[in-house]
């Protein structure tokens, strides 16, 4: 038993969110003990949103972190060659980035929002992508105020349904339906602008390790993402399992918020068509490429990185193993 501990490799990784239904299937992987059957320890801390996390998951930090992989793109591109974080295991194959807007609003596209005001989070993922979906949509952006506030997004939802705030809200959509649920707020009081209408090569929340990590120890690595992708096959076969694991971890949480959160997530983020055939995890080269070219230019990034600076697919399981049923 003591050798078997000593064997055991800890790993730190750093959420997108606290624990919550979307993040559910990471703890049902150490629940159901698939971790340890890798030898790996796995710390999870909640993290402040998908793009915050990426910088923080550093060498002496944390060894992996699950964040928006633009912001990831953005990182590596800044850096220096071969020497940034490695995407391993894309979970979401379209992203949850919206603004949302009042059901009853004339405001219907992102350039409906030059001379109006949209709020969120300094670091919110649709915010700091804004510029792309502004691009996009032939919006210009430099006409749309943002208002980067501190309130909760619950509040930025409540006040612009009042009539008191901004004309829109950045955020994901089952985050901004979460957040509005105790209040009485539902989705039907909502209309959403989503970025995936417009750039359709955009990509959402991945896997990522240090590169520290993935020099040192690329056994760990594909143990994690094995362990990892079984509890998300056992998710899509029966959330309620996950959402078991979570309120383990969380005795706190709302079980039907955080019940209808991860479904929402599962039949949204995971449910792009290609997903039937790469399976989740995977992720297309010419579409990744061009993503990278993307926000290369909008972002005027100093370099354009390789396909394999940002994602190592060696570390997937078969394609017989991953998720495909989820595609729409």
């Amino acid at each position: 038993m003591h050798e078997a501990k000593a064997q055991m490799k800890s790993l730190k990784l750093l959420l997108n969110t606290s624990l919550s239904g979307p993040v559910s299937f990471f703890l049902l992987a150490h629940a159901r003990d698939y971790l340890r059957e890798e030898g790996l320890s796995v710390a999870f801390s909640g993290g402040g949103g998908a793009a915050v996390v990426v910088p923080q998951v550093r060498h002496g930090s944390y060894d992996v972190g699950y964040g928006d992989i633009t912001a990831l793109i953005e990182r590596i591109a800044r850096g220096k060659p071969n020497e940034g974080p490695v995407a391993v295991y894309t979970t979401f194959n379209t992203v949850p980035f919206t603004i949302a807007v009042p059901a009853n609003s004339p405001l219907r596209t992102p350039k409906d929002f030059e001379g109006r005001t949209i709020v969120g989070h300094a670091m919110d993922a649709a915010l700091i992508t804004f510029d792309m979906l502004a691009s996009a949509a032939g919006a210009d952006a430099s006409k749309v105020r943002i208002d980067r506030a501190s309130s909760s997004m619950g509040s930025q939802v409540a006040d612009m349904l009042a009539g008191r705030g901004a004309d829109g809200v950045f955020g994901f959509v089952n985050t901004i339906i979460a957040s509005v649920a105790p209040m009485g707020i539902t989705a039907k009081d909502l209309h959403f602008i989503n970025y995936a209408d417009y750039l359709a090569d955009m990509y959402g929340n991945t896997l990522f390790v240090t590169r520290e990590l993935y020099r040192s120890s690329p056994k760990a690595i594909t143990g994690m993402v094995r362990a990892f992708n079984r509890a998300l096959r056992d998710t899509v076969a029966d959330p309620n399992v996950a959402i078991d694991a979570l309120q383990a971890a969380s005795p706190s949480i709302r079980r039907d918020v955080d019940y209808v959160r991860l479904v929402g997530t599962l039949k949204s983020e995971m449910a792009h068509p290609e997903g039937a055939k790469l399976g989740i995890g995977e992720m297309d080269d010419a579409r990744l490429k061009r993503l990278i070219a993307l926000i290369v230019k909008v972002k005027h990034l100093p370099r354009t990185p390789d396909l394999r600076e940002v994602f190592d697919r060696s570390f997937l399981p078969p394609l017989a193993e991953r998720v495909r049923t989820l595609a729409q």
